[in-house]
């Protein structure tokens, strides 16, 4: 029996062909973002609370953003969803508001050696450290009224509510995997003044996919942020922090987000606030991704909207070019500082 050598050949480059294509699919379906926590959404099987957490799978990576306001609530959400926390690659903390991290005590008792990013703060609840240096001394007292005996360490450490979890604090903006990196802001608002806060941003062939917690340091200084690291961004997740802010500031934010940052997806969640909603969706019309608790929302490709892909334009010499300008020079165009949650 002859072998036909060219038909053989051919079949196994058809098969190989086939396997790339269904590995390439399998990558591609993996890619989501999965809303765990929130007060808002249709999904039944999940509860609703104030509070934020996501799931971020993309660019293989399988990353939880915040853990919600109420340890109960959202590992019955997480269950829910059937998500294995045990297979995470990092946790990120987007502050120290507690319905931002209530929820990390369950994933600890899930995994507890997983990564925890979160932002450095002088003396905070995350870990820190501080030279002693910092306290004024009095050698005239006896050593049993002074700090340490009056030996204090070079370097004072400070705990943090989880005992033994593996934070590593982030102080500037910092790429923590190839493409994948945390933006560090601090917050200038009367109420959040120097709240220090991450946000996650992860580059993607279709531009940045972009995280917000509850954005006190502005939602235009983080969305500028991300654009230094590619100009094009593709989707903003999470809360932009407007959820008190009156109609006119309403306004200016999704002009900026819209035409200034000519960002092409949204999926408000969180403290951005029913006007908003509103407003972004009459804005952003099929653009404006729905993103209840519970909701998976696909990314690259498989994405709603009919935008055409590929480099979006740069900004030209125009309106946008200035009031793009306006909003980098830190001048809060927009007002928004000042709407903070008290």
């Amino acid at each position: 029996m002859k072998l036909n050598l060219t038909w053989l050949f051919a079949g196994s480059l058809a098969c190989a062909a086939t396997q790339v294509t269904v590995t390439e699919t399998a990558v591609a379906a993996e890619s989501k973002i999965t809303i765990l926590y929130d007060a808002f959404g249709s999904d039944v099987a999940m509860k609703k609370d104030w509070g934020f957490s996501a799931l971020v799978e993309v660019e293989g990576k399988r990353i939880l953003f915040d853990t919600g306001n109420d340890r109960d609530i959202f590992a019955a959400n997480v269950k829910a969803k059937g998500i294995d926390l045990t297979n995470l690659d990092f946790v990120v903390l987007s502050h120290r508001h507690s319905d931002h991290m209530a929820g990390l005590s369950h994933v600890l008792s899930m995994n507890p050696k997983v990564k925890i990013y979160a932002p450095r703060e002088g003396f905070g609840i995350f870990g820190s450290s501080l030279p002693s240096s910092f306290y004024r001394k009095d050698e005239s007292l006896p050593p049993q009224m002074r700090y340490y005996d009056g030996k204090p360490p070079e370097l004072m450490t400070f705990g943090t509510a989880w005992q033994g979890a593996n934070f590593e604090v982030i102080e500037k903006t910092t790429e923590v995997a190839p493409g994948i990196t945390l933006i560090a802001l601090v917050s200038d608002a009367p109420g959040t003044r120097e709240l220090r806060e991450l946000s996650l941003a992860v580059n993607t062939p279709d531009g940045i996919v972009l995280l917000v917690g509850c954005s006190h340091p502005g939602i235009d200084r983080i969305v500028e942020a991300a654009a230094a690291i590619n100009p094009k961004i593709h989707l903003v997740v999470g809360g932009f922090h407007l959820v008190a802010a009156p109609d006119d500031v309403i306004t200016k934010a999704v002009a900026a987000l819209k035409d200034a940052f000519r960002v092409e997806h949204v999926a408000p969640g969180h403290c951005t606030g029913e006007p908003t909603f509103a407003a972004l969706k009459q804005a952003f019309g099929n653009r404006y991704i729905f993103a209840g608790v519970g909701a998976s929302l696909p990314l690259g490709s498989s994405m709603g909207g009919g935008e055409r892909r590929g480099e979006r334009p740069a900004l030209e010499e125009d309106d946008d070019m200035t009031s793009y300008r306006k909003l980098a020079r830190r001048e809060d165009p927009l007002g928004m500082r000042a709407w903070s949650l008290r």
